[in-house]
């Protein structure tokens, strides 16, 4: 790949993070229920996650989906599973009110919690899924070598980390965070809603 192409594929890699879906949702959620942490946690594990996804994608999982359509069923249905969990998880938290401060006592759990939730709803991502099928295999060539398929996942890993980092650090900066903090419950209820609905489009096939 040529200096041109790497630019083009950052380009595609940063307006894909900057997209709103069940990523975006996520990250929001989190850092407004848990603070600034673990709202970077939740970007670092999402950014892991589509490194990840990005390199499987550039090794031949794009070729795979195309010709075995039991590939795509088996991550349609990984999507709604854990779709579905981050909704339960949502509107479970939702009913149990306000968040005070004797609940600061969990931010490792919480950390470690929204690191996983990241980490997996970048793999199980519908919207990633089909955004790689129609904009990333473009960039992949049939001679490709491991160095550049390498390269591709650590370029969509840094550009989709950092844009996630960069909302929860934005979104915690001054004393925002307390304000919206006090409203979380709401928040997270809206979310769970979000994320059903989410599943839904993605059982139906219109996501």
């Amino acid at each position: 790949m040529g200096p041109e192409e790497w630019v083009g594929l950052a380009l595609v890699f940063t307006l894909g993070a900057m997209s709103p879906g069940p990523s975006l949702a996520v990250v929001l959620r989190n850092t407004l229920a848990g603070g600034r942490q673990q709202g970077i946690m939740t970007g670092i594990g999402h950014g892991i996650g589509f490194g990840i996804y990005a390199f499987l994608a550039a090794l031949g999982i794009a070729t795979a989906l195309s010709i075995h359509e039991s590939t795509e069923i088996i991550l349609k249905t990984g999507g709604v599973v854990i779709l579905v969990w981050l909704g339960y998880i949502f509107i479970k938290s939702a009913g149990e009110g306000p968040r005070n401060d004797s609940q600061e006592n969990d931010l490792i759990p919480q950390n470690r919690q929204g690191f996983i939730q990241g980490f997996l709803i970048a793999l199980l991502n519908p919207k990633i899924l089909a955004w790689m099928l129609a904009l990333y295999t473009p960039f992949i060539e049939a001679d490709v070598d491991i160095q550049t398929l390498l390269g591709m996942g650590f370029l969509g890993m840094v550009i989709d980390g950092t844009w996630y980092v960069t909302v929860a650090t934005v979104l915690t900066t001054g004393d925002r965070v307390l304000k919206l903090k006090s409203i979380s419950h709401i928040i997270d209820g809206l979310m769970g809603i979000l994320m059903f609905i989410f599943a839904i489009l993605l059982i139906t096939g219109i996501f």
